[in-house]
Formats: C-alpha cells, sequence, structure tokens
C-alpha cells in the first residue's frame, strides 16, 4: 500500500535535489550579470538602449560564443574585452543559459512601409544586387538557431551599426558570409530590414 507514496516521494526527493544547483546557478548569474552587463543590457538582457544587444532569448550556445570570442580577442570591442576577461567557462556558461531564458522583447516599426520593403528583402533578398535572402540562415521568422544569432525583436540601430561594420569589415569575427552580404545593402535596404526585424515576435 505504502509503494506508490514511497515511488513518489522519492521522485519529488530526486527533483528537489536536481533544482538545487540550478537555483544556485541562478543565483551566481543574476550576481554577474548585476555586476558586469546590467549597466548596459539590462537585468534581464532587456535593455531599452539602442546601443546594445537584446541578449533576451537569445540562443545560449550564440550568447557563449561571443563572450568567448571577445574573451579570446576574436571579436573587438574594448568594454567587453575587459568585461570578459576573467570569465570562467562554466559562469559564461550560466549567464548564457540565464539570458536565453528571458521573454524576448520587440518594438513596432515606426514606418510601416519602410518594414515592408525589410521583409521583402528579408525573405527574398535583392536578385539584382546580388544580396542573398536573410531568412536562408536566420529563419522565416528570424529566431536563429544555435549558430545564427535570433534576430527576431533586436534594436533596429544596433543591427543597422552591425550591417555596417560587417560590410566595413570591422566586425572582427563571424564575418565570412556576412562580410560580403552586408557589403551589397544600401543604407535604406539596411535601414529597411533592421527596421522589420526589430518588430517580429
Amino acid at each position: 500500500m505504502n509503494k506508490p507514496t514511497a515511488t513518489k516521494e522519492l521522485w519529488l526527493a530526486l527533483a528537489l535535489a536536481a533544482a538545487v544547483p540550478a537555483l544556485a546557478d541562478e543565483k551566481h548569474a543574476r550576481e554577474l550579470i548585476e555586476e558586469r552587463c546590467a549597466l548596459c543590457h539590462g537585468l534581464e538582457g532587456d535593455t531599452a538602449s539602442p546601443t546594445y544587444p537584446r541578449l533576451a532569448g537569445q540562443h545560449p550556445k550564440y550568447i557563449a560564443k561571443q563572450l568567448l570570442d571577445f574573451r579570446a580577442g576574436r571579436r573587438y570591442g574594448e568594454t567587453m574585452i575587459e568585461i570578459s576577461k576573467d570569465l570562467k567557462d562554466d559562469e559564461i556558461e550560466i549567464m548564457s543559459r540565464f539570458f536565453a531564458a528571458r521573454p524576448a522583447g520587440h518594438r513596432v516599426p515606426a514606418d510601416a512601409d519602410l518594414a515592408a520593403v525589410g521583409r521583402y528583402i528579408y525573405l527574398k533578398g535583392n536578385p539584382y544586387s546580388g544580396v542573398a535572402a536573410c531568412s536562408s540562415c536566420h529563419g522565416e521568422h528570424g529566431h536563429g538557431n544555435e549558430k545564427m544569432p535570433r534576430l527576431a525583436g533586436q534594436h533596429p540601430h544596433y543591427l543597422e551599426t552591425q550591417l555596417r561594420e560587417f560590410a566595413r569589415r570591422e566586425r572582427t569575427n563571424d564575418n565570412a558570409v556576412m562580410q560580403t552580404i552586408a557589403a551589397k545593402l544600401t543604407e535604406l535596404e539596411r535601414k529597411a530590414v533592421a527596421s522589420y526585424l526589430g518588430g517580429l515576435r
């Protein structure tokens, strides 16, 4: 008669035991983020500043790769290199998981016509200038994957800046394909694509 109760108690005990390290990781992640990240990216990774990327909802492996690249000097950014230089691998992992678990934000585009142009380029590219469809790598809805970043809901200004840096070969990592594509985009196309992506959920 007591077997089902004992089994239930065992499963509950195992679940609680598994939850303890997860809670400890989240606490440590919050402490690290408050100390190193919150000023620019916000406590939940949903910064209001258009200068910095939203990290909420981003793929954990992508966030981790960027931090590792900053730490190793493969991606340039004086502030980020300084912040990441003494981060341990396990700290990078728990911070990345923390941000990935936060809900991603978005904003309604101010110019619907501009966003519509961006939607066309994002989904179909520009065959007249040789620009490939962004969706072929980042997905139809801009959600990306472990290797390609989530772009949906990202700050348009930040996306424009990154596209410009890729085009000028100033972005020093993840640049093999993006440099070629970004160099073919006009200023209007950059703004249009960024505006469209900022409104995606």
